[in-house]
């Protein structure tokens, strides 16, 4: 079994059926999905927070959260199935760092380093993101990431003044 960090984004609502999902829902529904996958065993999950987009400033703000969890599937596998997860919530990808329904990424696959044309882990972005480290940090403080270091020393470097938890 392998130790996984999964980021979770989202910043915008949607009609499903008739009824507006805000993206607090879209995120508390993507984890509840994730934790039905067969061969995950969920183990923790951040509290939410609201942060400004990175990219294009005309969109809304986000929320973020980061869960742990376990898996005997790949990091194909698993993006493969995250994936479908972020198409079921109505995710177009029309635009880089555009709004979105749903935003899956793998931060962290055990200690591995991943380098492919679908998928790169550690995260490219993870030491730069207060919204990544600070859920991160929520639920494993004592994280390293490979090739980057302790969180709580990526933290010292990151701006979090945009970065709100949400209750």
């Amino acid at each position: 079994m392998t130790i996984v960090y999964i980021g979770l984004g989202s910043n915008m609502s949607s009609d499903h059926g008739g009824t507006l999902i805000s993206p607090a829902q879209h995120i508390i529904s993507a984890i509840r999905s994730i934790g039905e996958l067969e061969s995950i065993n969920m183990m923790n999950t951040s509290s939410l927070y609201q942060s400004k987009p990175v990219g294009p400033q005309d969109q809304g703000d986000y929320v973020n959260a980061v869960l742990k969890l376990e898996t005997d599937l790949s990091a194909i596998e698993l993006l493969d199935r995250l994936q479908d997860i972020e198409n079921d919530h109505g995710r177009k990808r029309q635009q880089h760092w555009g709004p979105r329904t749903l935003d899956l990424d793998i931060l962290l696959f055990g200690d591995h380093i991943i380098e492919n044309e679908r998928l790169s882990i550690p995260h490219p972005e993870i030491s730069n993101r207060s919204f990544v480290l600070v859920p991160l940090a929520e639920i494993e403080p004592a994280s390293v990431i490979p090739t980057k270091g302790p969180v709580g020393d990526l933290l010292v470097d990151v701006d979090q003044t945009d970065l709100k938890i949400m209750q």
